[in-house]
């Protein structure tokens, strides 16, 4: 092996990550083949698909977020959804956060045009809508939930689950109910 001076090294280096940032930038996905890696994964696996539509400075989309991720409610999730998020609803003057590129396109043809963030899809492996956070009149008040935090939010939401992950457990659904009441609002 021939002896590299460290200025070679440095440089090969340099061009290495040069290289990979190009490349990185290049294939930054846009929300079609966000989609297409999600329906694949989700046929793969036998789940459906729970996307968010939301924004960097949603706060309510944080704590959707948040929720998914907690240790107690992510496993309980993950039997039944491949997960999935997409940018539609960031600043025009915000310089250092975009929208994913089609993003937009997808969350109005799932009937989320205008609704507020986070707006929260359940769908079939194949992309197709079975439950939005859009509360029919029966939960008062009507429209997206957003973030499920107060009781009408929180049912509405346990009923989404109900229509797209009917296998989880009495047990898992009274798990993800408590932990959305203790987190949520008492309104």
């Amino acid at each position: 092996m021939p002896f590299l001076s460290r200025t070679a090294i440095a440089r090969t280096l340099l061009l290495a990550t040069l290289a990979a940032s190009t490349m990185a930038y290049a294939a930054a996905p846009d929300a079609d083949s966000v989609m297409a890696q999600t329906r694949r994964q989700a046929a793969a696996a036998h789940k459906n698909i729970l996307l968010s539509f939301g924004a960097s400075w949603c706060g309510n989309c944080r704590l959707f977020d948040k929720f998914l991720a907690d240790p107690a409610i992510h496993p309980i999730l993950d039997k039944a959804f491949v997960f999935a998020d997409l940018d539609t609803g960031e600043l025009a003057s915000d310089k250092r956060h975009s929208n994913i590129p089609g993003g937009q396109k997808i969350e109005d043809s799932l009937g989320g045009k205008g609704v507020g963030y986070p707006y929260i899809v359940m769908l079939d492996p194949n992309g197709k809508l079975i439950v939005s956070s859009i509360a029919p009149a029966a939960f008062a008040p009507a429209g997206n939930i957003g973030y499920p935090s107060a009781p009408n939010e929180v049912n509405w939401f346990m009923e989404m689950l109900k229509k797209a992950a009917p296998e989880l457990s009495a047990q898992e659904t009274a798990t993800i109910r408590n932990w959305l009441t203790a987190h949520g609002s008492k309104h």
